[in-house]
Order: C-alpha cells, then structure tokens, then sequence
C-alpha cells in the first residue's frame, strides 16, 4: 500500500513539474521583457521626479491586483471550484462561474469608477510626501487615472486564470504578463516622443496591456467551453461561500503588498530616486520569484484543494513538503547570489543612459536587502495556500498582522540611519518572519508533516551555498571596476559569475550526495 501511494505521488511529482515548467518558461519570457521593459525606463526616463510619479502610479493599481485579482480572489474562488467540481460535476462549475462573474463585474468596476474620480485622495494616501512637491503630485494624479482602470480588466482576467488553472491549462494565464510588458515598451519607443510629458505614454501602455490580458484570458476559457457572461445571482451557494472567505483572504493576501506599499509610502519622503531604486531592486527579486515561487504556488494551490476536497490529508502534507524542498533547492542559493553580486547585476542590467553611478549604488543597496527576504517571500507562496486550499483565511490573517507590525517596527528604526535600504531589510525581515508563522501554523496543527530527511537536505544546501559564496567572492572583480567597463564586457563577466556560481553550488550538492530523489514527492514512505 505504501509503495503504490509512493509510485502514485511521484508520478505526481513528475506532471506538476512540467507544469511548473511551463508557468517558469513564460514566467521567463515576461521577466525578460519586463527587464527590457525597465531598462528603458531608466535609459528614457532616469530615476527621478517623473519616474516616482509614474511608479506610484503603476503600483496602486498592481496593489489592489496583487491583493484582490490574483491574491485574495484566486485563493478564495479556486478551492470553492474545485470543492464544486468534485461534489456536484460539471454543469455546477458552469453556473458557478456565472454568478461569481456577475458579482465580481459589478464590484471591481465600481472600485475603478471611485479610483478614477478619487484618484488625488489615492496619491495622496500612498505618496503623502508628493503633497509637498505640487508638480510630481499632479503628475502622479493624471497618471492613475489613466492606470486605474487595469485593475478592472485584469482583475476579470483572474477569473479566466482561476477556471484555467483549476484544468491543469497554466499557459495562457502565465503567457499573460507578456502582453503587458510588450504594450509598455511599445508605449515607450513610439508613443512616448508624441507627447509634451513622455511618461504619458507607459499609463497608455498599462491601459492597453490590460485590455489585451482579458481578451486573450477571454478567448481562452472560452475554448474550455466557458462564457464569462455575467449573471447577478447573490443568492448562489458558491458566491455565498466566496464572500464569506474573500474578505480575510484580502487581508491574507496583501501581507507582502502593504509591506511593500509601507515602503513606498515612507521612500515618498526620502530623496527623490529613492521610490525608483526600491522599485528596480525589488523587480530584480521578483524574477526568482515569480519564475519558480509563484509558478510552484499557481500548480500547487488547485492541486491542495483537490485533495482536500478528496479528504486525502496524507497527499496534502506530501504535496506541501515537496512544494518545500524545491523552494530551499532553488530559493536559498539565489538569495544569497543575489546579495553577493548585487553591484554587478544592477550595474549590468541599469547602468546606463540616466542612470548614473549613485543610482546603480543605491538600488544595489537595497537589493542586497531585499534578498534577505527571498526565502521567506517564496515559503509564503507555499504555506499560504496550505491554508487558503483548505478555506481556511482567517489564520494568515492573524498572522499577517503580526508581519505587518513588524515590518512598521522595523521602517521606523531603520529609515533613519539606512534610508530606503533599511525599509527594504525591513520588508525581508518582516516576510521571514511570516513565512515562519505560517509554517509553524502548518506544523503544530498536523496539516504538514515533515518527511524524513530534512535535517541532510538542510546541511547539504548550506555547505553547498556557502562554497558557492565563496567561489563567487573571490572571481568577481571590484565593483568600480564594471562602470568602465562595456556593456559587453558587462554582460560576459556577469553571466560567467551566474555560471560559476551555479556549477560550484550543483557540483557541491551532487558531491555530497543529494539525488533527483531527494526532490521526489513521496520521498517520506
């Protein structure tokens, strides 16, 4: 019985994979041009007044989408789905769907229409600094009022998503981010010389990547044989048990984005340049991030949800503790790669055209910080969904606002003597601390289990980055050295320390004995 249940999980193990494969291709390809997308900011634009503008305006609706489209409502309507799914067939998914469709219309373009007419009381909440500054504060009012409305197109989109992932289809949803970066460099090398204020344009480019999401979101979930025709039913069960679990889910979901925004906010009195260095070094994060962490949590959440709608509590700890150790495996070394060549990879990626050298030093600074966080900002994508699949959001709640209190501790102490690198190290430690809880939450109520051999893993990874560490400080050059150096030059000494640092950290695992087995859901029986 055990080896079958072995045999079973690790077959599963084999498919989730390649999901994860596809989501981290696409993830890829969007970071990829989303580091295109920003380089040209920096080469158009520089880090200053207008850029401030522009990235509070573009992070007040990526809020709210963070929070509500993909965070609180993916993690509230997936387990209701697939709950449904699995009790009352197929012909229930569909009428589902067109009441939560109804509901979600309805509301989300409600909160654009007030966020487009209430859009100084917005930049006023969230850059109260730009108040001081009535240049750089009425620009970021036009520029929100133009972003605004992105929020509507792709929080319709989560709900494309939400059927997509639900059926095992992870393409089109993680294919959809491209299309956002393709419309804002588009904006940027031919819309922005037709405006007197070019930054103009990237809010056009945010408008219209939004509604190139929902059409293409649109037409997938209709070959799956889906209309998102909306259909106003309140009194539907499904939509029922989605506003009960939606409203702590907001909370739960936004843990990360508030202790973002609170850095946004608190970097709105800093010098100006200091919201864009936060902003690119955070951006540098999030490629690991988003290419494994948040493409392992798009195909485990749905995958938890099944099995807790099957009541297969074994399979559900399994999963969580596989989802785990690939985490560890590829979130631990780059964490601490990316705080070892932070200069280099800043200098390489934004050094150029505007962004002078102080800038390249300062955003490297807080992309040292913020990459104290990654682990933790990954084991959130895990432990979150350990609750959220179980419709359980009032725990992350809980534990959030210790994460929150936190984080405002630790803004408060160290902005004074660090600045904005202190609210980035605050952020991470704050997200540390969370994923921790979360965690412990799983563990102390038997939801996850731990497999045998953790403790091995454990030191096999820590030896490994650590010679890794050193391999990686002893071939990088001096960083007053890569300003002078070409773009070319850039490139090549960059990929050979990306290189480098990946063959000593494999090379090192393998010698010590780690396995694909080691990385196999299953491994426990």
């Amino acid at each position: 019985m055990q080896f079958a249940v072995y045999i079973k999980e690790n077959c599963l193990s084999i498919r989730l994979l390649r999901s994860v494969a596809v989501i981290g291709q696409m993830t890829f390809i969007s970071r990829v041009l989303g580091y295109i997308r920003d380089v040209l900011i920096a080469i158009f634009f520089g880090a200053g007044l207008t850029t401030d503008a522009f990235f509070i305006a573009f992070k007040i609706p990526n809020f709210f989408r963070r929070i509500f489209a993909e965070g609180a409502f993916s993690q509230a309507f997936i387990p209701v789905l697939s709950e449904t799914r699995a009790k009352n067939g197929e012909a229930a998914v569909r009428e589902l769907v067109a009441a939560i469709s109804g509901i979600l219309m309805l509301f989300v373009w409600c909160v654009v229409a007030v966020g487009v007419i209430a859009a100084p009381i917005f930049v006023m909440v969230f850059a109260p600094g730009f108040v001081g500054s009535p240049d750089k504060y009425g620009l970021t009012v036009d520029l929100l009022r133009i972003t605004f409305p992105y929020l509507g197109f792709i929080s319709v989109s989560a709900l494309a998503w939400g059927i997509l992932n639900t059926y095992g289809r992870f393409a089109i949803p993680s294919f959809s981010p491209i299309l956002l970066n393709l419309s804002m460099i588009g904006s940027i090398l031919y819309l922005s010389p037709q405006f007197n204020t070019p930054i103009l344009a990237l809010a056009i480019g945010v408008f219209s990547g939004g509604v190139f999401q929902f059409l293409l979101s649109f037409l997938g979930v209709k070959r799956l044989g889906f209309s998102l025709w909306p259909r106003l039913n309140l009194r539907h069960p499904g939509v029922k048990k989605l506003l009960k679990l939606i409203g702590p889910a907001v909370f739960g979901a936004s843990i990360v984005q508030i202790n973002l925004m609170l850095d946004m906010t608190l970097a709105s009195f800093l010098n100006s340049g200091s919201i864009s260095w936060l902003y690119m070094s955070n951006r540098i994060v999030e490629f690991p991030l988003g290419i494994f962490g948040v493409a392992l949590a798009t195909v485990v959440l749905p995958n938890l949800a099944r099995k807790y709608a099957q009541n297969d509590h074994e399979g559900y700890s399994l999963m969580i503790d596989w989802a785990l150790r690939w985490i560890v495996f590829i979130g631990a070394p780059a964490a601490l790669a990316l705080a070892l060549i932070a200069g280099p990879l800043i200098g390489t990626l934004f050094g150029y055209g505007e962004m002078d050298q102080q800038d390249v030093s300062m955003c490297a600074a807080s992309l040292s910080a913020y990459s104290f966080g990654l682990l933790g900002f990954m084991a959130i994508k895990i432990c979150g969904p350990g609750y959220y699949a179980r419709q359980d959001m009032r725990t992350p709640v809980k534990i959030g606002l210790v994460a929150i209190g936190i984080n405002l501790v630790f803004n408060l102490m160290l902005i004074i003597p660090f600045g904005h690198v202190g609210l980035a190290l605050a952020t991470a430690l704050a997200a540390n601390a969370n994923a921790y809880l979360l965690w412990r939450g799983l563990f102390k109520n038997k939801i996850y289990i731990p497999s045998r051999g953790w403790l091995g893993f454990s030191l096999r990874i820590l030896v490994s980055i650590t010679v890794m560490a050193v391999a990686l400080f002893f071939a990088m050059s001096p960083i007053d050295d890569w300003g002078s150096w070409t773009i070319f030059k850039r490139i090549y000494e960059l990929l050979f320390l990306i290189t480098l640092g990946t063959v000593v950290y494999c090379g090192v695992l393998w010698c010590s004995g780690l396995r694909k087995a080691d990385l196999q859901m299953g491994k426990a029986i």
